[in-house]
């Protein structure tokens, strides 16, 4: 039962981690946006 509870609880923190990235991604406020002279991640 608590295997199923904390399952559960790991299953939702996670859901709305990845739909928070998404969310970031689509309004362009992940990252570097598309502008690689301001990314580091770029070069």
């Amino acid at each position: 039962m608590g295997t199923i509870i904390v399952g559960g609880l790991l299953f939702i923190v996670l859901s709305l981690a990845v739909r928070s990235i998404v969310s970031a991604k689509k309004s362009g406020k992940s990252g570097c946006g598309g502008d690689c002279s301001r990314c580091k991640g770029c070069r």
